[in-house]
Formats: structure tokens, C-alpha cells, sequence
């Protein structure tokens, strides 16, 4: 057996360009998504207090951002409404409303940069329900499945006709794959992509994004009837497995980094597109640790995108996407 000192590791890692020349992943702008809110108004960047450096931009100034992106190199941004008050109502019925803050926002991201970068929106109820809850509840407040589903389907159908090029349903109903492929078919999106939330889990890391969509506040009771608990790992693949049996053509792990070892598995278990999502208690736990002086911000951010990859996704969803972009082009 051949060992030290015949086999030295630390022969490779001497010098810099031998550390490049045996790096096993490497990150690229082409590896991330960037998340970005929508609010109304004109003329607005409203920071969302509980996630640093994050902001609200109204429809007008959005595409300002998604320019951002393509000069960066990101492929793709994942959309998200901060609803209006009084546009929320007990069976968010505004998800359906063809000129909601969510379509006027592609359609003036597909305006200014047309197929130069994607757009990926958002599928679930919460934006626009006035409990909180990612689907219609009945009178004890549990949300229920077959109508939620129709009304996802008409949500998708609806982002669909703005532009959406992937649609990412979240709200982790049963069957919501199958009903909105089979409606995609039917209206003719047929390139339309669904990445599915496969293994969202009921964590307690997204307190930042509720407060950014605004749901936060309004949410009554949990979301542990749907979300997935997160002691749980073999259900995990039982439900990206249904996903991509009913027509997901990617899927991705939320949160990230407290589930690697599901996207790992995932990734081994299928070997198909799986993505993570870097959430805001994720993006906050940085910022925090940057404020205290605790940690430099581009090596913590470069060093976690990095662990995804090792992890087997082919993208990741963070808020510093940009940041990172521009770090690994410089």
C-alpha cells in the first residue's frame, strides 16, 4: 500500500496553480439565480430591514436590476410581490389577476432584456392570501389541497401569459406538478419550465423573506401541515420523486445550507438538475456576522456557494448573487 512519504497531499496544494489545476468544482455567475422583490409605486428601493443590502424596487426600476444581472453574467432572477394590503383577501384572488404586481413586473423584465436572462416566478398563495398561509384554509384554518391546486394552476397559467419562463410552484401541495404541466401543455407553453420546491422544509431560517413579501405578520399558525418536518430525509426523495414523475424538470432543496446532505442525496438518487436555495436567515446569519466583524463577507459567500456545488446542484438561489457574480468576474 502506497503511502506517505511516497504520497504526500499536500504536494498539490503548494503552490497556487496547482490548487486551480486540481480544484473538483468551481463556481460560475452561470451557477446562480438571484432572488428580487417587487413593490408597488414608482421610483422606489424600499431595504428590507431584517435582510441588509436587500431592497423592494417597484415595477419601473426592476429591470434596472435584471440588466444588473445579464452584466454580471447571472442567468436567471426569481421574482417575488410584496401584495398591497388591500389586494390580499382570504382566498388570494389576486394571484389570478392578469395585470398583478407579479406579471407587470416580467413583462417589464422581458421588455428591456428579452431572452437575455429568465425569469423564474414564484408559485404559492402567501403573497396574496390575507392569513398568510400558501393556500386556501377551510374554517378550522387547514389549508386544503384539490382547490389550492386549481387555484395554483391559474396562478401558473397567469405568469405563464406574462412571460415567466420557469415556473417554481412552493407551496408544497400534493399533485400541484402534474395539474399545472398538464395546463401548460394544454395553453401551449410547452417550453415553460417547472422547478419544483421538491423538499421544502418548515424552517425557521425564512423569517426575513416573510417580512419582505409581507406575509410575515399576517401568517396564522405554521406551515407544518404542508412544509416538510425537518428531522425527515427519506421523505425527501419520496417527494421529489413524485415531482418528477408528474413533469418537474428540475427541483430544488429549501433551505441550503442546513440541508446539504438532502441535496447530496437527491443529486445521487436522481441525477437531475437540483438547485438550493440560499434563504434569507441563511443571507441574514452572513450579514450579521460581517456586521459583529465576525467574518469577510466575500470569502464566507464564495466559501458557501462552494459547498453547494460540492453537493452535487447545478445552481443556487441567494441574495448575493450579484455580489458574488461580480467577485468571481472580477
Amino acid at each position: 500500500m502506497t503511502s506517505y512519504p511516497h504520497v504526500r497531499l499536500r504536494r498539490t496544494r503548494t503552490t497556487a496553480w496547482s490548487r486551480a489545476l486540481h480544484r473538483e468544482v468551481e463556481v460560475t455567475p452561470a451557477d446562480l439565480i438571484w432572488p428580487l422583490f417587487v413593490t408597488e409605486g414608482h421610483d422606489l428601493e424600499v431595504p428590507v430591514a431584517s435582510l441588509p443590502g436587500v431592497s423592494r424596487w417597484s415595477v419601473d426600476r426592476i429591470a434596472a436590476q435584471a440588466r444588473a444581472a445579464v452584466a454580471a453574467g447571472i442567468p436567471a432572477i426569481a421574482l417575488f410581490p410584496n401584495t398591497q394590503p388591500d389586494r390580499r383577501s382570504h382566498d388570494g384572488g389576486e394571484a389570478l389577476n392578469p395585470d398583478n404586481l407579479m406579471c407587470r413586473a416580467i413583462r417589464a423584465i422581458k421588455d428591456a432584456c428579452g431572452h437575455d436572462i429568465g425569469v423564474l416566478t414564484d408559485v404559492a398563495l402567501d403573497p396574496y392570501t390575507s392569513h398568510g398561509q400558501d393556500g386556501l384554509i377551510d374554517d378550522a384554518g387547514y389549508v386544503i389541497n384539490d382547490e389550492t391546486v386549481e387555484v395554483l394552476v391559474g396562478q401558473s397559467l397567469n405568469q405563464a401569459a406574462a412571460g415567466a419562463d420557469i415556473i417554481a410552484p412552493s407551496d408544497m401541495m400534493d399533485g400541484r406538478v402534474a395539474a399545472i404541466r398538464a395546463a401548460l401543455e394544454e395553453a401551449g407553453h410547452i417550453n415553460v419550465q417547472i422547478m419544483a420546491y421538491a423538499a421544502k422544509y418548515a424552517s425557521a431560517f425564512y423569517g426575513p423573506f416573510r417580512d419582505a413579501v409581507g406575509s410575515g405578520g399576517l401568517l396564522k399558525g405554521d406551515k407544518k401541515t404542508y412544509q416538510m418536518d425537518p428531522a425527515n430525509a427519506e421523505e425527501a426523495l419520496r417527494e421529489v420523486e413524485l415531482d418528477l414523475a408528474e413533469g418537474a424538470d428540475s427541483v430544488m432543496v429549501k433551505p441550503g445550507l442546513p440541508y446539504l446532505d438532502i441535496a447530496y442525496r437527491v443529486k445521487q438518487a436522481f441525477g437531475v438538475p437540483v438547485f438550493a436555495y440560499q434563504v434569507s436567515g441563511e443571507y441574514a446569519m452572513i450579514e450579521a456576522a460581517v456586521a459583529a466583524g465576525a467574518a469577510d463577507r466575500d470569502k464566507m459567500v464564495l466559501e458557501t456557494l462552494i459547498a453547494f456545488k460540492r453537493a452535487g446542484c447545478s445552481g443556487v438561489l441567494s441574495y448575493h448573487a450579484l455580489h458574488a457574480a461580480r467577485l468571481l468576474g472580477a
